[in-house]
């Protein structure tokens, strides 16, 4: 099989945005579920609005997580393939999604619920910083002469897809 047939533009093309799209679309069920789900199953000994804060922190964390994940990944896409990376960062959010819908509430373990949570959070967090950065690098360094630009846009497409 050829260089061309692996890592044919269109198919990373496709792969960059379905990629990005199913990494976004965790994260905005993960921003619903703060608001409505976890205030009650991770945060009950405090009042309504006291809870959907703590549980919004958690959202948050991902946001701080992303830019290391997109330095630790850009680091090791560097060093042992890009594509290794993108897969291993799409496994870090995925595997973090599942495990946060198998957490045990708070009910169950009292404060290790939330923080097992907080640290879900922020491996979804580190995969989505991975994934956006390496599947934008890989469409762009695909991209047929001239069309670096517009194959870069579809990894961005992925945020409002999902």
């Amino acid at each position: 099989m050829s260089q061309s047939s692996i890592n044919s533009p269109s198919r990373v093309l496709l792969a960059s945005l379905v990629g990005t799209t199913i990494e976004f679309f965790d994260f905005y069920i993960y921003a619903t579920a703060a608001v409505l789900v976890f205030p009650k199953l991770f945060f009950p000994a405090s009042d309504p609005t006291s809870a959907t804060l703590q549980s919004l922190a958690t959202f948050a964390i991902a946001f701080f997580a992303r830019p290391i994940g997109s330095a630790l990944f850009g680091h090791f896409g560097d060093r042992i393939g890009r594509k290794a990376t993108l897969v291993a960062a799409l496994l870090t959010m995925g595997g973090s999604t599942v495990v946060i819908g198998l957490l045990p509430t708070y009910e169950s373990i009292g404060v290790l619920a939330p923080a097992l949570l907080a640290l879900c959070r922020f491996g979804q967090g580190l995969g989505l910083g991975g994934e956006w950065g390496g599947a934008v690098l890989l469409a762009t360094e695909n991209a047929p002469p001239g069309k670096r630009a517009w194959y870069g846009m579809f990894p961005q497409l992925g945020a409002p897809l999902g």
